[in-house]
């Protein structure tokens, strides 16, 4: 048994695996060497995964990420990863939104349970994209909502009630844009009657002007004498 670092790299029949459990990581490494097959960095304080993280890795089946304190995930943090991923396990985190491109073109089972989701349409598609864990696909709870009234509920079983967040989105979007309408047209209306109103004020005066104006009229006695 080798060791890299604060991990351990072991090889059973020809299978490398890499221990890095309970190793305080706060990162994952650079150096895990390129013909591992199972990576463990469970249990440490990593917090994020960055863009391209496992691209080297051509020959990984599994990747433990669990019980770390992960927040972000790239859209593109398992580019390069192996169609021959057989599990991502990602349970025990702190993440609450992920970006669908992240996980959608995996051919692995994925793990997501406990982690505080904020439940809304992305996660939605997510779940739809990827392959689930039967086992654990419970415990994927809605910390928060999109809607208040299902925080603390599983999504799964909001989803089976007919619950779709797309469609919240597509609504409250709607919503929106016939308040910014409602606004403008508010504006263009109000910038008329002003106008007129101004123009009306305006008129008036002119009027009131020409009248002030001393008459140019010739008198009748002027027009007798001359006559």
């Amino acid at each position: 048994m080798a060791r890299l670092g604060q991990c351990q790299c072991t090889n059973y029949s020809g299978a490398t695996a890499v221990l890095c459990s309970s190793s305080n990581l706060e990162e994952i490494p650079k150096d895990i060497p390129k013909d591992t097959m199972f990576l463990k960095l469970d249990a440490n304080k990593i917090t994020a995964v960055p863009n391209s993280t496992f691209r080297h890795l051509a020959h990984l089946q599994e990747i433990d990420l669990s019980k770390n304190a992960i927040e972000k995930i790239d859209s593109a943090a398992f580019r390069g990863v192996p169609d021959g991923l057989r599990l991502l396990d990602l349970s025990g985190n702190l993440i609450q939104r992920i970006p669908k491109e992240a996980l959608v073109n995996l051919n692995a089972i994925i793990r997501l349970s406990n982690n505080p989701w904020h439940c809304e349409c992305t996660l939605q598609e997510v779940l739809k994209e990827v392959h689930l864990d039967p086992e654990s696909v419970n415990e994927i709870t809605c910390q928060t909502s999109a809607q208040e009234e299902y925080a603390g509920k599983p999504l799964l079983h909001v989803l089976d009630s007919g619950i779709n967040f797309c469609n919240m989105h597509e609504k409250t979007t709607d919503v929106a844009m016939f308040v910014t309408m409602f606004s403008w047209f508010t504006l263009v209306i109000s910038y008329v009657v002003y106008y007129v109103r101004h123009n009306q004020e305006d008129t008036k005066k002119h009027l009131e002007y020409l009248k002030s104006l001393p008459s140019t009229r010739v008198p009748k006695e002027t027009i007798s004498t001359i006559l």
